[in-house]
């Protein structure tokens, strides 16, 4: 990994007022590295080019670093990442919140193996890729969230039966939509829209939180 994507990665970090350590941002570049790797034989995502990456991949999910800190306090929670594909956002939720046990679900078996796979290579006990459909799981998870993986409908109807009492779903989106909050199951509430900045890259994204209404 180049030194250009050192200094991009942390003034990246800077503009999300993010405060990582050294051993972060350079599990963040051994990442990616691993997901360059690998991308060849797993075929993690369309991007080739490093700069690309850094913007698409690490600097957008960096962006959910402050909020889900905002919501978690500092809790030892469980979060689960359902269509995780090579671990975005997971495995970044892992490597910058060390406190949080993070596991990766993919229908994508060798998606799976490649999160298991970052998990040993970079030593991170708070990490699991789990393969299986989301739908099958039953553990409890304090916050569910996804990277532009389904529509807001089919996520939170899908992974219902893995969100713990008192959990929220947290979802990366594009730009507000309202399309899809309009469409979600009557007994689940958007509590916060939160537009999301991404250092270098001129786009809409937000975060959309949301839990089960209490009758």
């Amino acid at each position: 990994m180049s030194v250009n994507l050192e200094a991009g990665l942390r003034s990246g970090a800077q503009a999300l007022g993010l405060a990582l350590s050294d051993a972060q941002i350079q599990h963040l570049l051994d990442y990616a590295a691993l997901i360059q790797k690998w991308n060849k034989v797993y075929n993690l995502t369309a991007l080739r080019d490093p700069a690309d990456m850094l913007t698409h991949h690490l600097l957008d999910s960096l962006t959910a670093i402050a909020p889900l800190r905002r919501h978690t306090q500092g809790q030892p929670i469980k979060v689960l990442d359902v269509g995780s594909g090579g671990g975005l956002p997971g495995v970044v939720l892992a490597i910058c919140m060390p406190e949080l046990n993070v596991s990766c679900v993919d229908t994508v078996a060798k998606k799976a193996a490649f999160v298991q796979q970052v998990a040993v290579s970079l030593k991170l006990s708070n990490l699991r890729g789990l393969h299986a459909r989301v739908e099958s799981l039953t553990d409890p998870y304090q916050v569910i969230c996804s990277r532009a993986f389904a529509s807001l409908p089919d996520f939170v109807t899908w992974s219902r039966s893995a969100l713990a009492e008192g959990g929220v779903w947290m979802a990366m989106k594009g730009k507000h939509p309202q399309g899809e909050i309009d469409a979600l199951p009557a007994d689940v509430r958007v509590f916060h829209v939160e537009p999301l900045t991404v250092p270098g890259l001129d786009v809409e994204r937000c975060m959309v939180w949301m839990k089960p209404e209490t009758v």
